[in-house]
């Protein structure tokens, strides 16, 4: 991992219009609050294309609002000869992202999910681990998503800081 951010988190869902761009989100609002966001560097991006260019989905925005959490986002697809070496920490929403990011050419082994970093959901096994997509549903899928990320994110930016000043 040479030339990696030590700081640096880089969230991966399918499409970059909701998950991801809600979670890195957070994570950076987290960061804020504790005031060590100068530490991180913090992204999102997506194993698909299709909406690259595009913002977040609306409902993604709305739900960081109702929290106090600003969500401005331009979706991107994974890069996987530069992220890999830009981020230290990559962080899938689902067990198809990770498989996506392996087909990209990730080594196996060096994407997490998200919740496993949900400290109350230590011994859960990786499907319980999972983000799902709100894509396709109503508003109340968005805010399980948000509940979902909100609690593995204190988890997560624990142990970026732990590993970035060890």
């Amino acid at each position: 991992m040479s030339g990696t951010t030590p700081g640096g988190v880089l969230f991966v869902c399918l499409g970059n219009i909701c998950r991801s761009p809600l979670a890195r989100a957070v994570l950076q609002h987290k960061a804020s609050r504790r005031g060590v966001d100068h530490l991180l560097e913090v992204d999102s991006c997506g194993t698909g294309g299709w909406h690259a260019g595009d913002g977040a989905d609306p409902r993604s925005v709305a739900v960081a609002a109702r929290y106090g959490v600003e969500l401005r986002h331009v979706a991107r697809r994974f890069d996987p000869r530069s992220d890999p070496r830009r981020f230290g920490f990559i962080i899938a929403m689902d067990r198809s992202n990770i498989a996506n990011l392996e087909r990209a050419g990730l080594p196996p082994g060096r994407a997490s999910l998200l919740r496993a970093f949900d400290p109350a959901l230590a011994g859960a096994g990786p499907a319980g681990l999972e983000v799902p997509d709100p894509y396709y549903g109503g508003d109340d899928g968005f805010e399980r998503v948000y509940a979902m990320i909100d609690t593995a994110c204190d988890g997560l930016l624990d142990h970026v800081l732990r590993a970035t000043r060890a």
